[in-house]
């Protein structure tokens, strides 16, 4: 379509993992925490635009979401944790691809998401690799492993990691991550409220 960038191009649904209140972050929706002056999923959205025709918010907690111009959808099968979410997203969703990531990220960069996306022709999946292993919850699905993501929900296996090991799957290394991310942070989330202290305002470095 003219005007439209080439990754719009894509067909590709953007996936935002968003729970309610948090416990451990004193009953605060992580997703509406302000940073710099902004809320993480305003932040998230502003990204998600510049990338995906259609976004999906996956969430159990519907009526705290409608402020925002995305299709919300809640998991079919409840309490399953991300896995239940992804399956959620992916079924609901348009396009045969999808970035998921959760609402806790506050270091999503789009250039590498970008670099993802180029990377996903051909893939039923492209993941990132860093220190810590697979990263899932910054990743892209394709509605293919749907089938797989439901036999492993009905077993009760609802690890993510599996995945990577059933399809064609496109690993990014942490060599090639530290191009992008070379404070080694993308995938930070927040999980509790110390987690707030040391991160400075978006733009700026430790």
């Amino acid at each position: 379509m003219a005007g439209e960038t080439p990754v719009l191009q894509r067909r590709m649904t953007g996936i935002l993992l968003a729970g309610g209140k948090a416990g451990r972050m004193g009953g605060i929706n992580k997703a509406f925490i302000e940073i710099g002056g902004e809320r993480l999923i305003d932040r998230t959205m502003r990204i998600y635009r510049s990338f995906f025709r259609e976004i999906i918010i996956s969430t159990n907690s519907p009526l705290e979401y409608l402020e925002f111009d995305a299709r919300i959808v809640t998991d079919i099968h409840r309490g399953k944790g991300p896995l239940g979410g992804i399956h959620a997203g992916l079924l609901h969703a348009e396009a045969e691809q999808a970035f998921v990531s959760a609402c806790d990220m506050p270091y999503l960069s789009e250039a590498f998401i970008a670099h993802m996306i180029a990377k996903a022709g051909g893939y039923d999946l492209v993941v990132p690799v860093s220190a810590k292993g697979f990263e899932p919850l910054h990743a892209i699905y394709s509605r293919r492993c749907l089938p797989v993501i439901e036999s492993q929900i009905e077993r009760g296996e609802l690890k993510l990691a599996p995945l990577f090991r059933k399809f064609k799957t496109c690993e990014i290394p942490a060599s090639e991550i530290r191009r992008f991310d070379p404070e080694g942070r993308l995938f930070t989330n927040l999980n509790r409220p110390e987690d707030l202290e040391p991160i400075p305002q978006p733009g700026t470095r430790r």
